[in-house]
């Protein structure tokens, strides 16, 4: 068993490796993967599912006691990255369905994987794991509300049907793995070691099928998505330590809030573009979960090499 734990977290810790591999496969091979579009909503549950497993008592006590500081990055990471995004798509000028899935991307909430890079970065990780865990409880109201207002001159948008997708994707899953923790405490907690692997294969899986899905508009715009998504998650993470850094917290708190705002659950991204919009909607947050993971490890290594010297 500890065999496997281990590998569980060597994969955790390679994901983008494994996330870059499986898209090289799909794209190469996309009639191997479409089947898996069907199940991407499932997948991401999946995912949410086990992190209500790991939340706890003491993690919601952290919201309270650092009510300021989770404040501030739950605001900063809804506020920024959707206008950063907009501005991206209006600057640019690009094709509505990248504006959509830029602007989806941005208004998404917080990935359990920034919880992992901020603890590597020697930030505040209890900080990190409250941003996330309110910007995923309240992403149902707001991530519908903010696609809403901020795409609907690109593509019609329903707010209702939307907020529904999140609840179910999200919320419930949610709550039931908080429900399984508070009765089954034992076997959640051998569960969560392999937490990693199963996030992993899901994420894996989920770009594999928007990968599949879009092969001829990412030969088409693929480029021109990676650097717009380079660009949102880079200017995430400027704007996010300095706003920490306006409201005077702490170096390791705004290095929690920097990567919290800068890194987006990008699976409900591409869950949200491929039910609601098109496939091509859902690539920025294909890509934007495989440039994340390598864009925060690159970030997190800086500031734990900063933080011994």
């Amino acid at each position: 068993m500890q065999a496997f734990i281990k590998f569980s977290h060597f994969i955790g810790k390679t994901f983008a490796i494994w996330v870059l591999l499986v898209a090289v496969i799909a794209f190469l091979l996309p009639e191997q993967f479409l089947w898996i579009g069907n199940y991407i909503s499932i997948l991401l549950g999946i995912i949410m599912f086990g992190m209500g497993m790991t939340l706890s008592v003491h993690d919601f006590r952290e919201v309270a006691r650092q009510s300021k500081s989770v404040a501030i990055g739950v605001v900063s990471q809804f506020l920024f990255m959707p206008l950063i995004a907009y501005g991206l798509a209006k600057g640019l000028n690009l094709p509505p369905e990248i504006s959509i899935g830029i602007i989806l991307v941005g208004a998404c909430p917080g990935g359990t994987a920034s919880n992992v890079m901020t603890f590597l970065a020697k930030g505040n990780t209890a900080l990190s794991v409250a941003i996330t865990s309110v910007s995923t409880l309240i992403a149902p109201l707001l991530t519908p509300a903010i696609i809403y207002f901020l795409a609907q001159e690109w593509l019609q948008v329903s707010a209702s049907s939307m907020f529904m997708s999140v609840v179910k994707i999200v919320l419930i899953p949610i709550v039931f793995g908080l429900i399984v923790q508070l009765f089954l405490k034992e076997q959640a907690k051998k569960s969560v070691d392999i937490m990693p692997l199963v996030s992993v294969v899901a994420i894996v899986l989920i770009v594999a099928a928007v990968v599949a899905s879009s092969k001829d508009k990412i030969i088409e715009s693929g480029v021109l998505i990676l650097a717009v998504v380079i660009l949102h998650n880079g200017f995430g993470y400027l704007i996010g330590f300095f706003i920490a850094k306006l409201f005077r917290l702490t170096y390791t708190d705004r290095k929690a809030v920097s990567i919290e705002v800068g890194m987006q659950n990008s699976g409900l991204g591409a869950a949200l573009a491929a039910a609601h919009f098109s496939p091509l909607a859902a690539v920025p947050s294909a890509i934007f979960s495989f440039w994340h993971n390598i864009s925060g490890p690159i970030l997190a290594t800086y500031w734990a090499q900063k933080a011994k010297k």
